[in-house]
């Protein structure tokens, strides 16, 4: 895409055909639903409703972060509250690609709901292309399964309208400046959420803890960047991981978890590189942490991975 202005009028003229009524948009919040409600928005006006489903998995501060997004650009929106909903699908779950299925369907099932309520099958969804590559079918291997590409349940009543889908997230971004949209920079968050931050099982108990680390990643980082110690990266947070470890609290032995921090560069995140980080950054890192699930999390490690061999979330 070579002009975003000229994708913007023939995305709106397309969106006219494929939305002859009303729809509803899934808005995580992030830029790329935010993109897409944008272009929906513009096309159809009131006939377009935007919702924004807190699961249960959202980060610190995330429905007023969102609502704020929302509301600066312009964009008419509802708040759903859903978490014990997500939290039921996703109870003994532990392998990523059955997480992010679950999600996907539990997802579309609220959606449906709520299709019904403002009277249309159309759902629109900001997917865009490494999604559904990533998500495999026909000659492409599964690299993992998208919520909003794989866990769409074969029987769901809804049509899918995706203004997006040929886009990579540097495209995204480039519409969003075009459109006027705040901080169509903010770094990528998961549809899934915290569900895929938390390897093992999801329970509320674990998701909090998994919160309040990855909130401690962003602070830390963005103090960093406002500082100028550190260029801003592309996404950083952190990872509660599926194992016990020793540590020690006072004259006494603990077990708790441990937690890995993530920092990665990248364009179209396709391809990503870890950051490295001072040490004076990772060392407040770790003591924010275990200080402040103390007991909780007694370890804190940092993955130097990049993309390929890894993903940039660890699920």
């Amino acid at each position: 895409m070579n002009d975003p202005a000229a994708f913007v009028r023939e995305a709106v003229e397309r969106l006219r055909r494929e939305i002859p009524e009303r729809a509803i948009i899934a808005a995580s919040g992030g830029i790329d639903s935010t993109v897409a409600a944008a272009l929906v928005q513009r096309a159809v006006g009131d006939r377009a409703r935007a919702v924004f489903v807190d699961t249960g998995l959202l980060r610190a501060g995330e429905v007023e972060r969102v609502s704020g997004y929302f509301r600066e650009a312009g964009l008419s929106f509802e708040v759903v509250a859903a978490g014990p909903r997500f939290f039921a699908a996703l109870e003994g779950i532990v392998d990523p690609e059955v997480k992010r299925r679950q999600i996907g369907t539990a997802f579309v099932r609220l959606f449906e709901d709520e299709a019904d309520r403002f009277g249309t099958n159309r759902l629109v969804q900001g997917t865009i292309a490494p999604d559904w590559i990533e998500s495999g079918g026909a000659l492409r291997d599964t690299i993992k399964t998208h919520h909003n590409v794989g866990g769409i349940p074969p029987d769901s009543r809804l049509t899918l309208v995706e203004p997006l889908r040929d886009l990579y997230k540097d495209e995204v971004r480039a519409v969003a400046r075009e459109l006027g949209i705040p901080a169509p920079d903010r770094q990528p968050f998961p549809g899934p959420g915290l569900a895929v931050r938390v390897n093992g099982p999801v329970t509320p108990e674990r998701v909090r803890r998994a919160r309040v680390a990855n909130a401690i990643v962003e602070e830390e980082i963005e103090r960093a960047v406002a500082a100028g110690t550190i260029r801003a990266p592309w996404q950083y947070f952190a990872v509660l991981l599926p194992v016990r470890t020793v540590g020690v609290l006072g004259d006494n032995r603990v077990h708790g978890e441990a937690v890995s921090v993530r920092v990665v560069e990248s364009i179209d995140a396709m391809t990503a590189t870890a950051m490295e980080l001072p040490r004076s950054v990772t060392r407040a890192i770790a003591e924010r942490i275990t200080r402040e699930l103390t007991g909780e999390v007694v370890r804190v490690l940092y993955d130097v991975t990049d993309k390929p061999p890894a993903t940039i979330e660890w699920e």
